[in-house]
């Protein structure tokens, strides 16, 4: 049976869904930011397209505003709702998308609250969260290698859509379902949204490329469109997008992740005394420009927590040393 794990850590918020012992859907909230249903009273900072797009201003950021309304002016004040979260991409930051809306004021939903039931699961062995491949679920969302059963997915993100390229040993038809079944479960268990391609082998029979959509189908829950698989093997989808999906959180800010997953392994790590968080510089300068992540990390541990930069050390190779060893 399937079950929600909650984490509340430090710099972020993390939820797994377990079945079968394996991570099934993960997801990971960055708290302060301007979340997805949240409504609030903004100010129309600047029109980009007449009548159609402008930026509007909130306490916690700003937004695009899209569609616009008639006869709005810049500096008039106006309700609107969160539609999208603001993520990076190659190049540019994403701003938050709004729309205008007659609701409530309300905060929008945090991590725990969508998930719905969960279990809280504590800083305290047995590691449930490692235990059923969290580490390996980062690796992957953070390199875009995906291994499965006679083969692997090599997944890009590109400004237009998430891109899987599928490839493997199988015979074509094998692979093509294979290939799409595996890219069904990392869909869904990185957290994908918008446009989503699955380039798949060339497959010349109609029941060949059927089969290869039915193997999507069946892993994927819905909602979400989709083409069929085209006579080279490319198959669309389009999933709702509300927010950033673990690879973009993790590739679009390396040392930001590094960082809060190196002070996930200190809270956690053997032993006793002074922790010495040890880390490449850039991941190093994120921790100092965040005492207070620190300083949460310190009480937790009942232990002062201090930082050692290594220009050695790749991004993400950081480690934890204790003054005492067990």
């Amino acid at each position: 049976m399937a079950e929600w794990l909650y984490e509340e850590g430090i710099g972020e918020n993390r939820a797994i869904l377990v079945e079968d012992c394996e991570i099934v859907e993960a997801l990971i909230e960055l708290p302060g930011e301007l979340r997805a249903s949240a409504v609030g009273e903004g100010r129309l900072l600047s029109i980009l397209v007449p009548g159609r797009r402008g930026i509007v201003a909130l306490a916690q950021g700003e937004a695009l505003l899209e569609p616009l309304p008639a006869r709005l002016t810049e500096g008039a004040t106006l309700r609107v709702e969160i539609v999208r979260e603001a993520f990076a991409e190659p190049g540019r930051p994403k701003r938050a998308k709004a729309r205008a809306t007659d609701a409530p004021v309300r905060p929008g939903p945090i991590l725990a609250e969508r998930i719905g039931r969960s279990r809280r699961v504590s800083s305290l062995p047995p590691d449930e969260y490692e235990a059923a491949g969290w580490s390996e679920l980062l690796e992957e969302a953070a390199t875009g290698e995906i291994a499965f059963a006679g083969g692997a997915l090599r997944m890009s993100l590109t400004p237009a859509m998430t891109l899987f390229d599928v490839d493997g040993t199988l015979p074509p038809a094998e692979l093509a379902v294979a290939g799409a079944a595996a890219a069904g479960r990392a869909i869904r268990r990185l957290g994908i949204g918008g446009s989503i391609g699955i380039d798949l082998p060339t497959l010349a029979l109609r029941a060949e490329r059927q089969a290869a959509a039915a193997a999507l189908d069946a892993v994927l829950p819905q909602p979400f469109e989709r083409t069929a698989v085209n006579g080279f093997g490319f198959l669309q989808l389009v999933r709702r997008r509300e927010r950033a999906s673990l690879p973009e959180l993790l590739q679009q800010d390396p040392a930001g992740a590094a960082a809060r997953a190196l002070l996930r392994r200190a809270e956690r790590a053997d032993g006793a005394g002074e922790r010495t968080l040890i880390a490449a510089p850039p991941v190093i300068a994120l921790l100092e420009r965040n005492p207070q992540w620190l300083e949460t990390l310190g009480r937790r541990m009942g232990a002062p927590a201090v930082l050692r930069a290594e220009p050695r050390l790749a991004i993400s190779a950081g480690h934890v040393q204790s003054r005492f060893a067990p």
